[in-house]
């Protein structure tokens, strides 16, 4: 069987976003979930960043075309971005692929707190 990457790391969030959503449930906004992700984490001793700027670069172009802020950087290994949504579509795993590339990282997970069921994806990058 093969061993996930940062499996410790993604099974503490994962657990933190279960417990916020058995708490919360669904229907507010992101940013309440995402503070609350951020204690629940904290108390699990994840080390993170919150909405950290990061430059986006085009090809080989010496200057960024622009910045994105993701929702948290893990152990600086695992990018975490959260949505309150019905479902999750194609265009947020698009996007969470496309900041795993800007931010030179290989594992992320996408987490719904917008469903009555809470629902992620783990994304890894390969390069």
């Amino acid at each position: 069987m093969v061993e996930l990457k940062y499996k410790d790391i993604t099974e503490k969030i994962i657990g933190a976003s279960f417990d916020v959503h058995g708490f919360l449930g669904n229907g507010f906004q992101e940013v309440i979930y995402q503070r609350a992700l951020a204690w629940e984490m904290g108390q699990r001793g994840l080390t993170f960043s919150r909405e950290i700027e990061q430059d986006i670069y085009y090809k080989n172009l010496p200057e960024p075309i622009g910045t994105r802020r993701a929702d948290f950087v893990v152990e600086d290994k695992v990018l975490v971005e959260i949505k309150a949504t019905i479902q999750l579509q194609d265009v947020h795993l698009a996007q969470t692929l496309n900041y795993l590339k800007a931010y030179k990282l290989e594992v992320g997970l996408l987490i719904n707190f917008g469903s009555k069921s809470l629902t992620f994806k783990r994304l890894v990058l390969t390069k």
